[in-house]
């Protein structure tokens, strides 16, 4: 990055030499998420302090470190926005180690937990992970749509799974981007009966298409009244702050607000959550064990995201119209122009 203007610039990286449990990977495709957008506003481009964002990619492994047996050169993987953990907290024991009691290294603008170097992530040809934190790609999914698995797919995977969504489960998803559109598809594969809850009444045909029963258009007081206490689960994804409030009031009783768009204070008037034995919560990223069950799901369900393919040299662009949310639904870099 090129100082606070948040402009991405092309330069020469140095990976770390490969450990006995590393993979080196020729990245293929990166996704581009708002966390890119957040991490760029908020770096202050120091000297000695590079920002190269990118924690959704796929790849080929093109080196092995001498103890890895799971993967072998020419392997497909997929790597998210975790590439370690401490292993022994209990967090990480029970596989969630996107939980880790002493925080998970991230792919990018992390601290290596044995050299302390900063992590430098997938906008690039090439990484180096341990292997524990690399997934088999299976290979009926297309490497470039499901890059973004390994974020937003996850991301929105982890409630799901963890509420128990199933045929039967009544689910809102409010919000149809990145992250909304893979929640619906993947609340609709596992069997709930699915509704999209947008501002915006022109996405009536995105949401059907993706397989959502019906839209339901926030801005309508009719509408949202409607809606009161129908849903067990809604899976918030709307990036900007905003009152749960409205939502709240759509979850039925007992069922749970998971509010994933928005990682930052929020209000809450304690009725909207006493009517109803409300439960609110909220999820991040996925372990080991969820992402490879969330990859494996997807590639059964024939499920990746919707995604519009830039070459990498038009990352900046990318990120401007990420920005204005001009994007149908994620944009994905193809690395292979930085040969």
């Amino acid at each position: 990055m090129d100082g606070p203007t948040a402009t991405l610039r092309r330069t020469s990286l140095e990976r770390r030499d490969l450990r006995p449990d590393d993979l080196a990977i020729q990245i293929d495709y990166c996704g581009v998420c708002h966390t890119d957008l957040h991490a760029l506003g908020h770096h202050d481009g120091g000297a000695g302090h590079p920002l190269v964002p990118g924690h959704e990619f796929t790849g080929v492994v093109t080196e092995t470190g001498p103890e890895v047996t799971r993967f072998s050169v020419g392997d497909h993987v997929a790597v998210g926005n975790i590439v370690d953990s401490c292993g022994e907290c209990a967090m990480c024991r029970a596989g969630q180690e996107n939980f880790c009691h002493t925080f998970p290294t991230l792919t990018y603008g992390g601290t290596d937990r044995q050299d302390g170097s900063t992590t430098l992530g997938g906008y690039s040809r090439e990484y180096v992970v341990r292997d524990r934190f690399a997934y088999p790609l299976p290979s009926g999914l297309d490497p470039a749509a499901a890059a973004p698995l390994l974020c937003a797919g996850i991301t929105v995977w982890e409630p799901l799974h963890a509420l128990g969504v199933g045929p039967g489960s009544r689910v809102g998803v409010a919000g149809l981007g990145g992250l909304g559109h893979l929640a619906v598809k993947m609340a609709v594969a596992l069997g709930a009966m699915t509704s999209v809850i947008s501002r915006s009444p022109d996405k009536a045909d995105d949401a059907h298409r993706l397989g959502a029963h019906e839209l339901i258009v926030s801005t309508e007081p009719e509408q949202m009244a409607r809606a009161r206490d129908r849903f067990d689960v809604v899976i918030d994804t709307i990036s900007a702050p905003h009152d749960l409030g409205p939502y709240l009031r759509l979850v039925a009783m007992d069922g749970t607000l998971s509010h994933l768009g928005h990682l930052g204070p929020v209000t809450v008037e304690t009725m909207d959550l006493l009517v109803g034995r409300k439960k609110l919560s909220s999820a991040g990223s996925g372990g080991r064990p969820a992402t490879a069950a969330m990859l494996d799901f997807c590639a059964d369900q024939g499920i990746t995201a919707e995604i519009e393919l830039l070459p990498s040299a038009r990352v900046n662009e990318a990120l401007a119209r990420l920005r204005r949310n001009d994007v149908h639904y994620r944009f994905v870099l193809d690395m292979s122009d930085l040969g």
